[in-house]
């Protein structure tokens, strides 16, 4: 009896988890940017649906986890988040996007941005199919995924596919960048982060492109942002910056702040009661689009 209890209940656990979730065929015209007849390993795009039991929202997430552009945090970053979301009746997509390598792509530095812009405009044109009222759909980052989450925030204006796409379906309606990299400047930016995206040798003219604070204009989505005071990884001054670029040019913004935490600690800071998770929820709530 106690064998069949518990065998019922490991499976409610794994029904949980499994129940709304697809994986998705990102590119199906081949995969952009790629070297000829070179070995990919894993690092291939992947993009995971979440859907709710029951939509409540017209507002549908795209979710991109950090890793120092040198892994994908997928779990505690991606996925652990779509399932918080989905249980609040949010549509989630969580995205695995390609490493930067200069040995497997043509050009190492557009493989992700390239891979982010395919995903929104996937969510965009089969949100129908996928059975989700068209509304409006933002992205969520953390850390190297914020930084990649404030690219496509940014650079909406250039279709990194060069497939025509327009500044209106490439740019997100917000984003929620959480202790992000923002900066390629020496003094603030995740030296490890650089390095894997636009390095080792560093042109100005990829520093100025890929910070990201430099590119905001009246026309950049609302973004919500969090970050710890104490994160020695990647300094507050990112999302400091930032904020104060979106204040500049009129275009609503919050930040939430931690006094600790450090960095990395993906949905629950287990140094402060209180939840930047739910915090952000309200902020889009009250976000007049």
């Amino acid at each position: 009896m106690k064998n069949t209890i518990l065998f019922l209940a490991l499976m409610m656990i794994f029904t949980a988890y499994a129940v709304g979730q697809e994986k998705l065929e990102l590119y199906t015209d081949g995969l952009p940017n790629a070297k000829e007849k070179v070995d990919l390993g894993d690092n291939l795009p992947e993009l995971y649906f979440y859907k709710p039991t029951e939509i409540k929202h017209k507002i549908t997430f795209l979710i991109i986890p950090g890793g120092g552009y040198s892994h994908v945090a997928i779990k505690h970053e991606g996925h652990d988040v779509a399932k918080a979301l989905a249980d609040q009746g949010f549509p989630a997509f969580v995205l695995r996007y390609r490493l930067p390598k200069a040995d497997q792509m043509l050009d190492k530095r557009t493989g992700a941005i390239q891979d982010a812009q395919q995903a929104l405009s996937y969510i965009r044109s089969y949100s129908i199919s996928l059975g989700i009222e068209q509304g409006k759909v933002g992205v969520l980052g953390f850390s190297a995924g914020g930084h990649l989450a404030s690219t496509l925030s940014t650079h909406f204006d250039t279709d990194y596919l060069d497939k025509g796409r327009s500044s209106v379906t490439l740019r997100p309606d917000f984003s929620v960048l959480l202790y992000p990299v923002i900066s390629m400047n020496d003094d603030i930016t995740h030296k490890g982060s650089k390095k894997n995206l636009i390095g080792p040798d560093f042109l100005q003219s990829d520093v100025d492109r890929f910070s990201n604070e430099l590119n905001v204009t009246k026309n950049t989505p609302p973004a919500y942002l969090m970050h710890a005071v104490d994160d020695k990884v990647v300094p507050i001054e990112n999302a400091e910056r930032y904020r104060n670029s979106l204040q500049k040019n009129g275009v609503a913004c919050k930040l939430f702040v931690y006094d600790t935490g450090g960095h990395g600690f993906g949905l629950v800071n287990k140094t402060d009661a209180r939840s930047w998770f739910d915090d952000m929820i309200v902020w889009l709530n009250d976000l007049k689009f």
